[in-house]
């Protein structure tokens, strides 16, 4: 995502690093398991406040990291902050109080939203067929393909296997990176955009692709949808995770004694209480470290 960030800024004569900042932070609130892991600590936070990943987000980069002993969080520009809190996709729901909610974000903040789409469309369409859950045939359906295919000098139909996957993907990203930077520099000139405020005041995105692509790329979203997110063995996997996530959370509520130190010594000073405190713990470990933290809870042979 900041690989395709930056070079949307580039091309488009924006601030480069402040774009980067965007794409690098915007997910840092996400627990582990994904989309999986949110749904399920929002259920579990249920009556202390609920959970949402770009909450979360915030609330790392302005209390939970400690890097300055005269404040907490981070020292990120408005700019930046601003980028997180209107950072918006299918996935996201903007809450921008105390960031001129009523105002667009800057186009970096924009274009770090399509970059985000673009990744993960791209990554998950590589994934799926690299894992085998998506079938070659099927993708090979796919509009999209089809124009990826005519590009490489390839039949729709070749036979996927992984240099011609490699290069498709890679592909995919160029043509989308392409479209964006075209569809958006058309959008300024068309509304004569000369500065941040023009940006911030109109009334919708500027940063875009053209109808064409989103066209394609909504059908590859539905694609992605039905064949490989609700594919069978994924949702086993989600429900391992919501199963996984549940047991840590009221182990670690029930008996607060099992957290870390540290953790335990947070209770006391959050106003929150133990509740988030739990979820900020669980929120912040990674998929490895959670089923780590499930075996020493859990399995009698695991060492704690």
């Amino acid at each position: 995502m900041a690989q395709i960030g930056r070079s949307l800024a580039r091309a488009l004569g924006l601030n480069e690093d402040l774009t980067e900042a965007i794409c690098l932070a915007h997910d840092l609130g996400h627990p582990p398991f994904g989309h999986t892991g949110e749904f399920t600590l929002n259920e579990l936070m249920e009556g202390y406040g609920g959970f949402d990943h770009q909450r979360q987000t915030m609330r790392i980069v302005e209390k939970l990291e400690r890097r300055y002993p005269e404040f907490p969080g981070l020292n990120l520009t408005y700019e930046v902050r601003e980028g997180l809190v209107k950072h918006d996709t299918d996935y996201d729901v903007i809450h921008a109080e105390g960031y001129e909610p009523e105002k667009r974000g800057t186009l970096e903040c924009q274009i770090s939203n399509l970059a985000d789409e673009i990744a993960y469309n791209t990554a998950d369409l590589d994934d799926g067929l690299r894992s085998g859950i998506l079938h070659p045939r099927d993708v090979q359906q796919l509009e999209i393909w089809h124009r990826v295919m005519e590009s490489l000098n390839e039949p729709p139909d070749s036979p996927i296997d992984e240099m011609l996957r490699h290069r498709a993907i890679r592909r995919l990203v160029g043509m989308e990176i392409r479209d964006v930077i075209t569809a958006t520099h058309e959008r300024l000139e068309k509304y004569n955009i000369r500065s941040v405020e023009d940006v911030r005041n109109f009334d919708q995105n500027l940063a875009t692709y053209s109808r064409e692509l989103q066209r394609l790329n909504r059908e590859l979203k539905s694609f992605l949808m039905d064949n490989f997110y609700r594919h069978y063995r994924v949702m086993r996997m989600a429900a391992k995770a919501h199963r996984l996530l549940t047991a840590l959370f009221e182990a670690y509520v029930t008996e607060p004694r099992q957290l870390p130190l540290e953790t335990q010594r947070k209770v006391a000073e959050d106003p929150e209480g133990l509740h988030r405190v739990v979820c900020d713990y669980i929120a912040g470990m990674t998929d490895r470290y959670a089923l780590e933290e499930h075996r020493k809870l859990f399995d009698p042979a695991t060492r704690v």
